[in-house]
């Protein structure tokens, strides 16, 4: 049986005029949560919520411990890269390590220097004179070496060259290898998300457009296109529906029993066009 690494319940958090509200989802061990959605969706005040920086309303459980109730203990056991910059700056990556890594009784600077190497890090360099993306792989360095159970990554691929990224999907998978630990990361590249994603967290202005693992969210929506009049014949099927001075085009609820008229062309949505297209649904009052 697998563990839930994660679990939330009528999750939600107002700050100012922006709302989290009733995020719901269980995440298994063992596997990446793709996280997306626009710039203000709430994904990086999620994230604040799960390493334990924000308040909040609602239940959380991390590998089946009520967060509340064991927070101390269930925040040795989450990693973390976001783009707030809180090493010192004037001090070497491997004084930083040492001085951060007291808080985790299962930070490992022998793992820590593997993944010098590995990044091409400097120990001896000042965390100040890094580059944007050095200072992401320091970091991803850092939450690697207290062996984490779960991993909350806030877009780092973005600052990350294409050799680099290649290298950052390596090792989260070699992270999940063993079925014991998982990952959500926050990503505006969806291609990403096609290439190694097993679930996806969809939001939208705060609210959970979208919850499940890849393939059965893949087996649900499908993509068509042709002529307007047929496409609009998928009734309440249809989500949302794109005209272009070349045709249409649309994204509709799928069933493994349906048949499809043979003029139309059909194929399975990648993430950026469920991304869209449930987004532009939503906004014209068509629920996913």
């Amino acid at each position: 049986m697998e563990q839930t690494m994660i679990k939330t319940e009528n999750l939600s958090k107002r700050s100012g005029s922006f709302a989290l509200q009733d995020i719901h989802f269980e995440l298994p061990a063992g596997y990446i949560c793709g996280l997306i959605g626009e710039n203000g969706a709430g994904k990086t005040t999620l994230l604040n919520i799960l390493s334990g920086l924000y308040e909040y309303d609602g239940t959380i459980y991390i590998a089946g411990e009520e967060y509340r109730a064991h927070q101390m203990d269930l925040q040795q056991e989450i990693g973390f890269v976001f783009h707030e910059e809180w090493f010192d700056d004037w001090d070497s990556l491997i004084a930083n390590s040492r001085h951060y890594g007291r808080y985790y009784k299962n930070y490992d600077e022998a793992l820590l220097k593997t993944y010098f190497t590995r990044f091409r890090l400097d120990e001896k360099r000042k965390y100040k004179k890094l580059s944007k993306g050095e200072k992401l792989k320091f970091a991803f360095a850092f939450a690697l070496a207290h062996h984490p159970k779960l991993l909350l990554l806030d877009e780092p691929s973005a600052n990350f060259d294409q050799t680099f990224r290649e290298e950052f999907h390596q090792i989260l998978r070699e992270f999940t290898a063993d079925g014991t630990k998982s990952v959500i990361l926050s990503t505006h590249i969806t291609s990403d998300v096609d290439r190694f994603a097993d679930y996806l967290l969809f939001l939208k202005e705060g609210k959970q457009l979208l919850y499940g693992d890849i393939e059965s969210i893949r087996d649900a929506y499908r993509m068509v296109a042709g002529e307007r009049y047929r496409l609009k014949a998928f009734g309440q099927r249809l989500i949302y529906m794109e005209e272009t001075s070349v045709g249409c085009s649309a994204l509709v609820r799928h069933s493994s029993h349906m048949e499809y008229d043979h003029t139309l062309k059909v194929w399975e949505p990648d993430t950026e066009e469920l991304m869209y297209y449930l987004a532009k649904g939503a906004e014209h009052g068509r629920s996913n």
